[in-house]
């Protein structure tokens, strides 16, 4: 019996298979669906399936530099604790150091690590470690200088933040500075000409209201508004921001007085925008009992 994509793609669906398990599966099963999921079962490929439901969102980001391109990749576990596996860790390291040979995660997904795919590691290492785990995310840069940085690090180059700065001119320790400085304060752009037009327009018409409120002229008022906007800009634009490590200066003139100027830059934090729901079980059991 012919293979089809659609059957593959059901089979993934139902069972959290890779691809090729799953296409080996109908194959070994002759198409048929419920004998090529007690195929995966046996092999203990579908047990990723039971675990696929649950949040994960711990886990490490990983950040590799070579040459004059830098990754960072987060890949999410459902306990600290997995964080902090050795296994896991080197399995995050070898994702990041493919990374370096890819443009975007789906073709992560498919690069392979020692004979087998991403997608497929991580799938066997659901079945070893027996919890949810994902690939989220992977973020590149280039630049004439790149340098990385790691908050609150588990192991060499994967922590719990990642950071990339991308710069013409500098060195490696107004890198790590500005790096250190990206972490901390979380900076929504590089600039402002970095930032979406939409949000910067959101934000614009908020603080209108805000002035409306007061009861002043809209000419007084159009002046206010000039004012906070550069306030704004100087929060949560890079180059805006007061320098952690020297606030009387922005962290673009700073740059600037080293010889340097920064090109880009990349932050990457676990878990950062993932709800996670926590469960109540004594109230469930007692709601339960209740009747």
């Amino acid at each position: 019996m012919a293979i089809t994509a659609s059957m593959v793609k059901e089979l993934r669906d139902s069972t959290g298979a890779g691809m090729m398990d799953a296409k080996k599966a109908l194959t070994e099963s002759n198409g048929d669906m419920e004998a090529a999921v007690d195929w995966l079962r046996t092999k203990g490929l579908a047990k990723a399936a039971k675990k696929s439901g649950r949040t994960a969102a711990e886990g490490l980001v990983a950040v590799k530099v070579e040459g004059s391109r830098g990754v960072a990749v987060e890949v999410n576990s459902e306990t600290d604790f997995v964080g902090k596996n050795a296994e896991f860790q080197s399995m995050v390291s070898n994702i990041a150091d493919a990374a370096l040979k890819v443009d975007d995660v789906e073709a992560l997904k498919a690069a392979e690590i020692n004979g087998k795919s991403v997608e497929t590691t991580l799938t066997d290492a659901i079945a070893k470690i027996g919890e949810n785990m994902s690939l989220r995310r992977m973020q590149s840069i280039e630049g004439e200088t790149v340098v990385s940085y790691v908050h609150n690090a588990a192991a060499p180059g994967m922590g719990k933040i990642g950071v990339l700065v991308a710069m013409n001119g500098g060195n490696e320790e107004l890198g790590k500075q500005i790096a250190m400085h990206i972490a901390a304060v979380n900076p929504a752009s590089l600039s402002e000409a970095d930032l979406d037009p939409a949000v910067v327009e959101k934000e614009k018409q908020v603080q209108m209201d805000i002035a409306r409120e007061s009861g002043k002229p809209e000419a007084v008022i159009e002046k206010m508004i000039t004012g906070r906007m550069q306030k704004y800009m100087s929060e949560v634009t890079l180059v805006n921001q007061s320098f952690v490590v020297n606030p009387d200066l922005t962290v673009g003139k700073a740059a600037e007085e080293a010889g340097a100027t920064i090109t880009g830059f990349v932050r990457l934090e676990v878990g950062e925008g993932i709800e996670v729901i926590k469960e109540d079980f004594a109230a469930e059991v007692a709601k339960a009992a209740k009747g």
